[in-house]
């Protein structure tokens, strides 16, 4: 029987925004944000899919300002903290000192490519400086080894990260790749150590499930899985397995079904399942925020999904490269012509 103490960050109002083609409304989030609150669920990570400032138009323009979505949140958190995704590059310390001060922020998450640990550093510093939680996100991990994650880590750790986050960007992770790295890095580093999950190969909840019997000390989930590609590890089965398992998160699974219910539900653009399109995804290990955008191409082009996701693998696509589906369409497409002028 396992006696530990898990917390849940829910990141529907976040990463679900990719699957929102993020268009969240203020009133949905406030909504959202209240049921999180009864249900005493950590944190709410709250914003656009690429984070602090990041409707721009390569990762798309979101209906609602940052100040609409954020103010809407904080207006109902009061015991579950408020949170936003934070990465370099797109959002500046301006941007995450005025979140602070004019949001009322309690953390961010300083999202990182995995080998690039380093280009966080003064936006780690600079979050504790302003007294925020400050978590490192390291995104993609299956590309590179336990020990140059693990190096990463470290560096993460001497900048001042409170909390290390693995993210399997691209639903890519078996059980056992998870159990290695929660070890690995909890050794390492004696920091708590957090894991976020995506469906794409069915293992959203169970890679949790296994994150947390090898130690980990926070895992994310969203409501009914709302997030990129087939979603995420879902919240409220995350909640309730946690209790099977005697895991203590502290969190109301009625009030998790309820949110889900009559907030989630009628706002889902598409039922997020476990597809032949979102298997290829996590088989070939792409960003799960390619794919709707590879699904969109593929359709409007008439080039098979999977040649398009296996070019993206083979040019070792990371996210903020959405851009690159275009060029491999119109190389496709370049190619097929010439085939026909050659006959």
């Amino acid at each position: 029987m396992m006696s530990q103490k898990v917390r849940i960050i829910d990141t529907t109002m976040r990463d679900g925004s990719h699957a929102l083609h993020h268009t969240q409304s203020p009133e949905t989030v406030s909504n959202i944000c209240a049921c999180l609150e009864r249900a005493g669920v950590y944190a709410a990570e709250v914003g656009h899919g690429a984070g602090l400032n990041g409707s721009l138009l390569q990762y798309g323009f979101g209906k609602y300002s940052d100040e609409a979505l954020l103010t809407a949140a904080r207006a109902q958190l009061h015991h579950t903290k408020l949170y936003d995704l934070f990465c370099p590059g797109i959002a500046t310390m301006k941007d995450m000192r005025y979140a602070k001060e004019h949001y009322g922020l309690d953390g961010v998450r300083v999202a990182v490519h995995c080998s690039e640990a380093d280009l966080g550093e003064t936006h780690i510093q600079g979050g504790k400086e302003l007294g925020l939680d400050v978590i490192c996100f390291l995104m993609m991990c299956h590309l590179i080894s336990i020990d140059e994650l693990v190096e990463n880590a470290m560096k993460a750790k001497s900048y001042g990260a409170d909390v290390i986050y693995f993210a399997d960007s691209a639903g890519a992770f078996t059980p056992q790749d998870i159990r290695d790295r929660v070890v690995a890095l909890k050794q390492a580093t004696g920091l708590p150590i957090g894991v976020h999950t995506h469906n794409n190969l069915g293992l959203g909840v169970g890679n949790v499930v296994a994150a947390v019997e090898a130690g980990a000390d926070y895992v994310d989930g969203a409501l009914n899985g709302l997030g990129a590609g087939s979603g995420n590890g879902c919240t409220q089965a995350i909640a309730a397995v946690l209790e099977k398992m005697h895991v203590d998160t502290g969190c109301d699974f009625y009030a998790l079904c309820e949110a889900a219910d009559k907030y989630v539900v009628p706002i889902m653009q598409r039922p997020l399942q476990v597809t032949s399109e979102s298997c290829t995804l996590g088989k070939v290990g792409i960003y799960s925020s390619f794919y709707l955008n590879t699904l969109e191409a593929s359709q409007k082009y008439g080039i098979p999904y999977q040649r398009i996701f296996e070019e993206l693998g083979r040019r070792g696509a990371i996210g903020g490269q959405e851009d690159m589906i275009l060029d491999i369409c119109q190389a496709f497409m370049a190619e097929g012509k010439q085939d026909l002028e050659g006959q």
